[in-house]
């Protein structure tokens, strides 16, 4: 085609000119030389392909084979582009002006007079890039070219109507199939039938020259070869043709071997397609997000809309859809601590930033015009909206392990695998079936069998279980509906009352204060802050008054004692040891969501957690306290909690499933053992303090156990949490009862307030039980506790003398050291409290004064103190 430099339309595919016969195209430039690629014959019969003889790279024949356009075990691999040949025109300089390459038409001779700085500084870089790539011709040819040649003759272009995608599943502990994780959905296009807008927006986000080059990026492989010598960052594909050729031969690893091996596959579909049914393979193929496999696919998550209608036809997509659908084929989805993605519903801003560079390339290439450029606008009202967390599968979100699909999914992402619904895994979590079963049978209100299913319909139960030696959650249940709202951590938090004393007793601890302490009972009003009483709401005091043992006040759960403890070592102590055993997240009074992770406990205590904190004031995550319980449960020794225990990938080449990933378990030691070990010999006491609400384990397994309750405060006045955390040293297990919706009373189904030891006690007991039955766990026992510390650190009580304290004649002393008995008041006596021991109430473990105690409405609100009154006071237990 004698003097023609533009470029010729073939078939309705621009950029390519018909060749028939012989043609002689001088000066052909040829995609990854540097030099002069001389064009022979025309391959006949084959309109718009050039065959390349021996090409010249950078001015030098390597092994007779031209790189970009080598002629590999008698294929032709490579061809000059028709319509782009051209001799470049001698400029108003006159001749031997610089031009891409050396010495000849067009060009300066390196002999002619003085070269200009600047263009002596683009031939020294294109001549050092014409050797790096001629260099890396040479490696190629000498590390295999049989190699190179069998995989072209023998590697066939994959059918696109083959591509059957394999889901990604989740699997049990014990290996049976939980469910499948995420949606693949594919509908082959044929490529007429594809809107060409849609196929030149993918070209103009992806790869604008796509239709004036034959396939391959030769600077872009010698540039992902050089980066994986140098240990740069490695390189994707860059034309569509190779990012096809990619994806269709399910190539993977970044290695010599693949480059090669992908470029001669993309030549190979050069040699066997033209352009449109190339980028229609290509658009039939690749993953859109939103569980979409394919253009056609997209266009209906997307925008609810088909590919098959033309421009101008009614339903058709607009050059803006089109531009958003092409911007998110770059990255569909996010990626853990990374970019997230291009998806609007996920990143928007990102989203119209790309689809702008989409529409203006298309604009540059004509594609659209200048003015339908400057009207566009980004289609927000047409996207169809989008949950990333939604079911988009056979899944299990109507079932309550639904719940656990969402820890998966992070755990997944932080692992760095962002493609799970793009290649099939097999992730196997820690749940164990039975176990799981065990919690929904104690905890849902649909079981018959459980302690809820008798109580109002507002009432709701979150239970999770840990093994304490790995932190792997054995079960978990958050409420009936997986994708709803999760009651165990992923929606919010509840105050823990008492329960939280157990990190008050360690902050102690590690202060130096011993279990063997005495406390002052009658101590109850903080002068310091304007006469705050320290309620424990509405109970009596304490018969033992200066003389109560820390052992004593820490199984009736009196509050006095651990207000004074958490004000004098200060409540930071108690938020960092929170923060040491597992406690990730906690709420202020206002609502404020504060991350532990990334804060120092002095920046937020008691600025935002006062003194209250030592009893359970703010709110905190089941999964997070129960992660703190499995800490204490592991004497000391802390384990993330986590579900994915172990991650394959099948490999494509072989079919084999390989590990790619897994629970990494990195103990950390965080508080003193001995400490630990004397804390829990008196936790152990717990579970069976009260006859009439006994919550010990079959078997007389060993198990520590801590029960709170808060009120409603100004909501009511009545109690509106009760938890029971409790374990053995397998399982670690909490339970939260509270209501679902508006925060409400809770009541036990006598009608009576319900406390820590009630109802929770029990689905703590039911599951415990059969959990345990379920794994036949061996009965065995925590290592004595030792004492250890010093009574007299934070203690301000007295220890009591051998000698009982002088009484008056009608009073008989008291073991524990009160001078206030009556006669014949054993109660008083022997330091029931009421019947108080192991929480709830008269016969539920605890509080059987008559009548009931009246609640309380809160520590008071003082002017300036941070922290102060809440939403109620711990009711004990």
């Amino acid at each position: 085609m004698p003097g023609s430099s533009g470029s010729a339309s073939v078939g309705g595919v621009p950029g390519r000119a018909s060749v028939g016969g012989s043609a002689a195209v001088g000066g052909a430039r040829v995609p990854g030389s540097s030099g002069s690629a001389s064009v022979g014959s025309a391959r006949p019969g084959v309109p718009g392909r050039a065959a390349v003889g021996g090409a010249a790279v950078g001015g030098a024949a390597v092994g007779g084979a031209a790189v970009g356009g080598a002629a590999v075990g008698g294929a032709p691999v490579g061809r000059a582009v028709p319509g782009r040949a051209s001799v470049r025109p001698v400029s108003p300089a006159g001749p031997g002006d610089s031009g891409p390459g050396g010495a000849g038409p067009g060009r300066r001779s390196r002999s002619a007079g003085s070269m200009d700085p600047e263009a002596a500084k683009r031939a020294k870089r294109r001549k050092i890039a014409n050797w790096s790539i001629a260099a890396f011709a040479v490696v190629i040819m000498t590390a295999g070219i049989g190699i190179v040649g069998l995989t072209y003759a023998f590697d066939d272009v994959p059918d696109i109507n083959t591509f059957e995608p394999e889901i990604s599943t989740i699997a049990y502990a014990d290996g049976s199939e939980m469910t499948k994780l995420g949606e693949h959905n594919r509908t082959v296009v044929p490529d007429e039938k594809i809107t060409p807008l849609v196929k030149h927006a993918v070209a103009a986000a992806e790869d604008k020259g796509f239709y004036d080059h034959s396939g391959i990026d030769m600077k872009g492989i010698a540039r992902a070869a050089w980066n994986n010598i140098s240990g740069g960052d490695t390189q994707g594909a860059s034309t569509i043709t190779q990012q096809y050729a990619r994806h269709a031969a399910e190539l993977t690893g970044i290695n010599y071997n693949r480059k090669i091996r992908e470029a001669l596959l993309a030549r190979k579909i050069e040699d066997n397609y033209d352009k449109d049914q190339i980028i229609s393979l290509y658009l039939n193929a690749i993953w859109f997000g939103r569980g979409a496999e394919g253009i056609e696919a997209a266009a209906k998550a997307y925008f609810n809309k088909t590919v098959t209608k033309m421009p101008g036809e009614e339903g058709a997509l607009t050059a803006s859809e089109a531009a958003v659908l092409a911007s998110v084929i770059k990255q569909p989805e996010p990626v853990q601590g990374g970019h997230q993605g291009y998806d609007p519903a996920r990143n928007p801003e990102a989203a119209k930033e790309r689809w702008a560079y989409t529409l203006n390339n298309m604009a540059e290439k004509g594609w659209i015009t200048a003015e339908e450029r400057a009207k566009a606008e980004f289609p927000e009202k047409s996207l169809a909206k989008y949950d990333p967390n939604a079911c988009q599968a056979e899944c299990v979100n109507n079932k309550p392990v639904g719940h656990v699909l969402n820890y998966v999914k992070d755990e997944l992402a932080e692992m760095g695998i962002t493609d799970w619904q793009q290649r099939p895994y097999k992730i196997k979590v820690s749940i164990n079936p039975a176990m799981q079963k065990a919690a929904e049978d104690a905890a849902s209100r649909k079981s018959k069998s459980s302690p809820m299913s008798k109580t109002a319909e507002n009432h709701q139960a979150a239970l999770v279980a840990i093994n304490p030696t790995n932190g792997q959650v054995l079960a978990y249940y958050g409420g009936d509906d997986g994708a709803g709202f999760d009651f165990a951590g992923r929606n919010g938090g509840h105050p823990p009352g008492s329960t939280f004393k157990m990190y008050t007793l360690a902050a102690g601890l590690r202060e130096g204060m011993s279990m063997e302490s005495y406390w002052d009972s009658t101590k109850n009003v903080d002068e310091e802050r304007g006469g705050r009483e320290i309620s424990n709401a509405g109970r009596e005091d304490p018969a033992c008054g200066k003389y109560c043992s820390l052992e004593k006040m820490t199984i009736d759960s009196f509050n006095v004692p651990f207000y004074w403890m958490t004000k004098d070592m200060g409540p930071d102590k108690v938020v960092a040891v929170a923060r040491d055993a597992g406690v990730r997240t906690m709420w202020t009074n206002d609502d404020e969501e504060i991350n532990l992770a990334e804060v120092e406990p002095t920046a937020v205590a008691p600025s935002k957690f006062d003194v209250e904190v030592g009893f359970g004031q703010y709110k905190v995550k089941v999964i997070e306290h129960v992660n703190g319980l499995a800490t204490l449960a592991n004497r000391g020794d802390y384990n993330k909690a986590h579900f994915v225990v172990s991650v394959e990938k099948k490999n494509s080449a072989t079919g084999e499933w390989v590990k790619v990933n897994g629970e990494q378990i990195k103990p950390e030691k965080k508080f003193d053992t001995e400490q630990i070990d004397s804390m829990l010999k008196v936790l152990q006491k717990i579970p069976g303090a009260s006859d009439g609400n006994d919550h010990s384990l079959a078997g007389d397994r060993p198990a520590f156990a801590k029960s709170g309750t808060w009120e409603l405060g100004k909501e009511g006045g009545t109690n509106g949490d009760a938890w029971y955390l409790g374990a053995t040293t397998q399982i670690a297990a909490g339970v939260w009862v509270g209501t679902s919706g508006a925060r409400a009373a809770i009541k036990d189904p006598d009608g009576s307030d319900m406390y820590g030891g009630d109802t929770p006690g029990q689905i703590w007991e039911d599951f415990m039980n059969a959990a345990n039955k379920a794994a036949k766990y061996k009965v065995e026992s925590f290592p004595e506790g030792s004492s250890v510390g010093d009574p007299s650190v934070l203690a301000n009580g007295v220890s009591p003398s051998p000698k009982a304290p002088e009484t008056p004649d009608n009073q008989n002393p008291n073991p524990n050291g009160s001078p206030s008995c009556e006669p014949f008041d054993f109660n008083c006596l022997f330091g029931n409290n009421g019947g108080n021991n192991g929480g709830g109430n008269n016969n539920g473990g605890g509080n059987n004064q008559t009548p009931s105690p009246t609640p309380t409405d809160g520590l008071p609100v003082l002017p300036g103190v941070p922290g102060g009154g809440g939403p109620g006071n711990d009711d004990d237990d």
